[in-house]
């Protein structure tokens, strides 16, 4: 093994107990999760047709309901990526003419034409205002926040957990609830919506736990454990999940129809080893942080930060380096792991995207992947890994490339 490597994995020791602590705390509250609803083999069949009367699919949203706090949930394998269950939330909840503050800044590339863009079904063309406030180098802009809450009647502040494609921290639990407390005093009827993909499982708390009415994400992230196959879910109060199940499917018939032929067997196992592959997905992030600083480059986190998500941003301020990192990860993948990864121009992204994903899920940001837009400073995002052992092979490839 590579010297630096063993001196990583040494001097991140203490990090890796605090990180069992919390896989420990989740793997048990999944646990009460699954006992309180009974989960039974008979769960796990699949429906055709309508699939009226689908237990598995009632029972799943059940189990990540409880998982959150939250009165409902809805998880749905029709939902196919963290945008979708994003946009659902959004068009479920808001009518034409709201205000919705980001207090976040500008949310992920792949929302800019959901918000934004004209004449595609956008929330522009339904007259939803949606303005930002960036964040600061110290978390959230409150007296910014505070200003337009006070001019204007906001329908939804919305937050962004992961830092996305942008070189800041994610969000810790402690903030968001800061946040909730803040926005509960000046305007108490606002809805607080938090984009939680990449947050699943990393605290011991989600931010429905603090606060927030409804949040959303991807079953190919945290919370699928490395094996649910596609997937999303929104979690919230129950009447907000009523509005989004009306968008899912059509006002009429809500969440009672919905059919899924395969069977649910994944989406239970999934979140049964998603505290479990979420923990070895930090170990990897946590001992790349601590190699690459160790070689001169700028990281996101460092070693000791708080850990938001499940994502390390590298600044490698050359193109060249950004594409062989990438290609150094994919080397090592069990799927595809003889193809080298080229930029390319990819639908939702303004920038070409280099993209290493050898995964067996397609696009499963939970298994080693990373990625980023070519554009200076040339930053790439490493996520996932199910096992620590795979992240290891995958770091000592990038620093030979490197």
């Amino acid at each position: 093994m590579n010297e630096l490597i063993k001196k990583a994995l040494k001097n991140t020791a203490k990090k890796f107990a605090e990180l069992d602590d919390i896989s420990i705390y989740n793997e048990r509250k999944v646990i009460e999760s699954f006992k309180t609803h009974a989960v039974a083999l008979r769960y796990f069949n699949g429906t055709s047709g309508y699939g009226n009367d689908d237990v598995g699919r009632e029972n799943l949203g059940k189990v990540v309901a409880t998982i959150f706090g939250t009165e409902s949930a809805i998880v749905s394998p029709l939902i196919t990526s963290g945008t979708h269950a994003i946009s659902l939330a959004l068009f479920g909840v808001l009518r034409p003419n709201d205000v919705v503050l980001s207090v976040t800044g500008q949310p992920y590339d792949t929302l800019q034409d959901v918000i934004y863009k004209e004449n595609i079904g956008s929330l522009k063309d339904f007259n939803v205002q949606f303005d930002t406030v960036d964040l600061k180098p110290d978390g959230f802009d409150f007296q910014s926040i505070e200003q337009y809450l006070r001019k204007n009647n906001v329908k939804m502040v919305y937050v962004q957990r992961s830092r996305g494609y942008a070189w800041r921290s994610a969000l810790s639990i402690a903030q968001i609830q800061q946040l909730c407390d803040f926005v509960r005093k000046i305007s108490p009827k606002t809805l607080i919506f938090c984009d939680n993909c990449y947050g699943e499982f990393v605290e011991k708390q989600e931010p429905t736990d603090v606060g927030v009415d409804i949040c959303a994400g991807s079953f190919i992230k945290n919370i699928g454990g490395g094996l649910a196959p596609t997937g999303g879910y929104v979690a919230g109060r129950s009447d907000l999940i009523d509005l989004v199940a009306g968008r899912l499917t059509a006002p009429s018939i809500g969440s009672e129809v919905g059919a899924y032929a395969p069977g649910y067997r994944l989406f239970y196992q999934g979140i049964f080893t998603a505290p479990h592959t979420v923990n070895q997905a930090l170990k990897t992030s946590t001992l790349f942080a601590y190699a690459l600083a160790d070689k001169g480059f700028d990281v996101s986190p460092r070693v000791g930060d708080h850990l938001g998500d499940i994502v390390c941003a590298i600044r490698l301020n050359d193109p060249d380096k950004m594409i062989k990192f990438c290609q150094a990860v994919q080397s090592v993948s069990p799927v595809d792991g003889f193809v080298q990864p080229e930029p390319w121009t990819q639908p939702g992204y303004a920038d070409k995207v280099i993209m290493a994903a050898g995964c067996f899920v397609q696009g499963a940001s939970i298994e080693l992947s990373c990625d980023g837009p070519i554009r200076e400073p040339y930053t790439v995002y490493l996520q996932g890994g199910l096992t620590l052992e795979h992240g290891i092979l995958a770091l000592e490839k990038v620093l030979e490339s490197l």
